[in-house]
């Protein structure tokens, strides 16, 4: 953040406390958001969207401002954004995008006084203004992998992946551990791609039409498998964003990435001046993994939903490594 506007986000210890901020002159705090899809993409992007508003709204009215770019898929096209962005003058870049490592590392270094932030990754390649950030899908994974085997009684359930690559890779992997405790043979397809809505749909219907009767997966994507799942009275569990408004009569949860407290942290540090140089992870200990239940539509026991809380409750203590099969 550069000295001007660091003079101007004063914090209190109750402020912090409370994850807000409180700017006390006329400057703005100036947010640049890129990423590979839409804000209303039901996943990824739309995590990291929401979370930034909600930001926003611990800031005076005016005082915030957020802009974005969308459906930056390709990485030459992401890395002119984010350029234009720092040459702007924002004060924190967040590039929403496991392929945008390597342009930060390429362009923060240009932009010393500029904080940039990036994930799912973990490297902030050795530089003092570069914040790396990932969620730990794993977890999520695990416990909705095990609670589709007790809600379809040990069913063959199915998994619409992506990429095999990043945190659509541990959300899968979390899950296929998950199934397995909980007595659930697991069938995975990946399309290799986040964006083809078409594939998804083919491998939702390869995994039906082969006994799947719940079926999750990750990625803008999604909607394809989703719409299937609905047409043939299935059920889906969501990750990364809300995906209840899909098909409110056939999603019984979906795993939410909440990045707020990530960007708390990071947003208090700047005040004291510290741009970057550390990595975070995303989990359930720090509130940042949260399932939201189809309770209004579809009638979940609620001792699965105990069961749940339990099963997170014994990641965070250690008890349960939701990668160790």
């Amino acid at each position: 953040m550069k000295k001007s506007t660091l003079v101007l986000l004063v914090v209190s210890v109750a402020a912090l406390m409370l994850g807000v901020f409180t700017v006390h002159a006329d400057d703005v705090f100036r947010v640049a958001m890129v990423m590979p899809s839409k804000i209303n993409d039901y996943s990824f992007s739309q995590s990291m969207y929401e979370a930034l508003m909600k930001l926003g709204e611990t800031f005076p009215e005016g005082k915030f401002e957020l802009q974005k770019s969308e459906d930056m898929f390709n990485v030459a096209d992401a890395r002119e954004a984010i350029r234009d962005y720092a040459d702007m003058g924002f004060d924190l870049v967040v590039a929403h995008g496991s392929q945008y490592g390597t342009s930060l590392q390429e362009i923060a270094p240009d932009y010393p006084e500029t904080a940039f932030a990036w994930g799912n990754g973990t490297d902030f390649y050795g530089q003092p203004n570069i914040t790396a950030y990932q969620a730990r899908a794993e977890q999520g994974g695990y416990v909705l992998g095990e609670i589709a085997a007790k809600f379809t009684n040990g069913a063959k359930l199915g998994v619409c992946g992506p990429v095999e690559s990043g945190d659509a890779k541990t959300y899968i992997d979390g899950f296929k551990v998950g199934a397995k405790k909980g007595g659930s043979e697991v069938s995975v397809t990946f399309t290799s791609s986040f964006s083809d809505v078409s594939a998804m749909a083919a491998a939702a219907e390869g995994h039906m039409d082969e006994g799947a009767v719940l079926l999750t997966g990750t990625s803008q994507s999604i909607p394809g498998a989703v719409s299937v799942v609905k047409e043939r009275n299935g059920h889906w569990i969501g990750a990364q964003w809300d995906t209840i408004p899909l098909a409110e009569n056939n999603v019984l949860a979906s795993l939410v990435y909440d990045w707020t407290p990530i960007l708390d942290d990071i947003l208090s540090k700047m005040t004291d001046g510290v741009l970057g140089g550390s990595a975070y992870d995303l989990t359930f200990a720090d509130g940042g993994l949260k399932i939201v239940w189809n309770t209004e539509n579809i009638e979940i026991d609620p001792e699965l939903i105990a069961l749940a809380d339990e099963l997170a409750e014994k990641i965070v203590a250690g008890e349960i490594d939701p990668l160790a099969e």
